[in-house]
């Protein structure tokens, strides 16, 4: 018996055309019509057809021209743009796994990010471990603050991100892999290096030399504010060695989270790392990834990888001062 006065077909939506959502994704995340264009090795007046037939699909605007060349995203595109990511990322699996139904194996390209002053620390290792057991899968990373890191999960640039959950958006979902504590770092000949604890206090009246690299900063920033304190900043720098070079030569101290294997600067000048005394607020460090999008399955094995080494990972990374 059929369904009353209603057509089963007019109940199916027409199937969306993926060049057309490409093209959209493209030019929302390029924020022009040609860079998406060159992305997807097509013409501007090619993407620009395909995305005006896709608002005429969808019956909306998703894009608006903010100047002559530069492309902002609608309400309504900013609703869709997570879906679209979702659903191009879904039929690239699928394609890939019928290519490859034949091997049981996980394959395809995997982007995987990471915070730079930990990436020489966690990546290699990663990287290592899981090629072995996916040998299918190119495994690509990319290093940056985490605000560089969150626009290139957006953008579809990168799949998921190992980054410190401080400032983190509220459209990314985490979940904590180990927990770091600053400690102080000094030249191997100052009087506080022979100290076991340093107390916050005895810093505050001596030139320091900042890890200015968001969200870094702000935490380590609180270490002094927490106690009603500033810290007298003698040099900023965004490179967690040049860091370390400069507290080598004497000129102030540090306080770092990550601490390499051997404290010696590139010169060689020899360092200290001291814990620190006291409550001290600590870095949460989680593997993130876009909450509305659905990882691939290279992605999620890369996350079932991380989950299996955090207890590893957090040896390497956390200072053991």
């Amino acid at each position: 018996m059929g369904i009353s006065g209603t057509s089963s077909r007019s109940l199916i939506y027409p199937p969306l055309d993926l060049r057309q959502v490409a093209c959209f994704v493209a030019a929302a995340g390029s924020g022009t019509m040609t860079a998406a264009g060159e992305q997807l090795t097509l013409s501007q007046s090619a993407v620009s057809l395909s995305v005006r037939a896709l608002e005429q699909r969808l019956g909306v605007q998703l894009l608006v021209r903010r100047s002559a060349r530069t492309l902002l995203l609608t309400p309504a595109g900013a609703r869709f743009l997570p879906a679209a990511r979702e659903l191009l990322a879904h039929a690239d699996e699928l394609q890939r796994a019928s290519v490859a139904a034949s091997d049981a194996g996980i394959a395809g390209p995997l982007t995987v990010g990471c915070f730079p002053t930990y990436a020489p620390f966690l990546l290699p290792g990663l990287i290592q471990g899981f090629t072995e057991l996916h040998p299918q899968v190119a495994l690509d990373f990319v290093e940056g603050a985490v605000p560089e890191l969150e626009e290139a999960m957006r953008s579809g640039e990168c799949d998921l991100a190992i980054v410190d959950v401080l400032d983190l958006g509220a459209d990314m979902r985490h979940e904590t892999l180990f927990t770091a504590r600053p400690y102080v770092l000094l030249a191997a000949d100052d009087p506080l290096a022979r100290r076991r604890q340093i107390a916050v206090e005895a810093l505050a009246e001596r030139d320091m030399i900042m890890f200015d690299l968001p969200p870094s900063r702000r935490l380590l920033e609180r270490v002094f504010t927490d106690r009603g304190l500033t810290p007298r900043i003698r040099h900023r720098s965004a490179s967690h060695e040049l860091v370390r070079a400069l507290v080598g030569r004497g000129l102030g101290f540090a306080l770092l989270v990550s601490r390499p294997a051997h404290d010696l600067t590139h010169e060689g000048l020899p360092l200290a790392a001291v814990p620190l005394a006291g409550e001290i607020a600590e870095h949460d460090f989680a593997l993130a990834h876009p909450a509305g999008a659905r990882l691939t399955s290279q992605a999620a094995a890369f996350a079932d990888h991380c989950r299996d080494h955090a207890p590893q990972l957090g040896r390497l990374a956390s200072a053991s001062a």
